[in-house]
């Protein structure tokens, strides 16, 4: 019996139909996935049984409609980077870069992008961030924005704020919240940055990209940026 097929019988045996019912509603931009309710915790203890698995084996977890399976593809690709040489992180990297397609979901963005897609760009050349900040595929723009959590954890935040900048018009509701947690973010390593980017833009910015990145300020803070705002952003 193969990995795989191992592995999607350890998944199966512990679905949680209950909770798979819930699901749904949080990812209402996968029209076609399957859920098997499986926490996150579960998903992360398998997923360790499996760290070997060939990368045709991941492919096959990432093109999967289930949304455990590609969750759990992603625990492992981020288990291997981690543990990856220089080399081993290029080739890393490239797959997934070239493999994004199948990255259809808020949460797979989330779960991957700062702990592949950041950490191999913080010290290299970040032109691939801004191609996909211009991309018309939801996910490729989230990746972009995301990404630079971890250039953000490391005090690098110049990237973030342009790529900000570059997302502002954004029509996505999942792109402004995305950028107002990493703005947000920004804002714990330097509030007067974040102020600075508030100041020029928060009148005419998406109100829930706002109010993310304000939800570290003071009552009295936050009623000041939100009533300048203009009716209907």
């Amino acid at each position: 019996m193969s990995e795989l097929r191992n592995l999607r019988i350890q998944l199966k045996k512990n679905a949680n139909l209950e909770r798979a019912k819930k699901q749904p509603v949080f990812f209402k931009n996968t029209k076609d996935g399957l859920f098997l309710g499986i926490a996150a915790a579960i998903i992360r203890d398998i997923a360790k049984d499996y760290y070997n698995i060939s990368m045709d084996d991941i492919l096959e977890l990432m093109k999967s409609n289930v949304h455990d399976e590609r969750s759990i593809a992603n625990v492992i690709l981020c288990a291997k980077f981690k543990k990856s040489d220089e080399k081993g992180q290029t080739k890393l990297f490239n797959f997934y870069i070239k493999n994004r397609k199948y990255i259809r979901d808020w949460d797979s963005v989330d779960d991957s992008a700062p702990y592949i897609v950041g950490p191999y760009l913080i010290s290299r050349n970040k032109a691939i961030l801004y191609k996909l900040a211009y991309s018309k595929r939801i996910w490729d723009r989230r990746i972009a924005i995301v990404a630079t959590l971890h250039f953000i954890r490391n005090g690098y935040l110049k990237d973030t704020i342009k790529i900000s900048e570059m997302l502002l018009d954004d029509k996505e509701d999942l792109i402004h919240k995305a950028v107002g947690w990493a703005l947000r973010e920004v804002g714990k390593k330097d509030v007067s940055l974040l102020k600075k980017f508030l100041n020029k833009y928060h009148k005419t910015m998406p109100r829930t990209m706002l109010r993310y990145a304000i939800e570290r300020f003071s009552i009295d803070e936050r009623k000041k940026y939100l009533m300048k705002q203009k009716v209907g952003q």
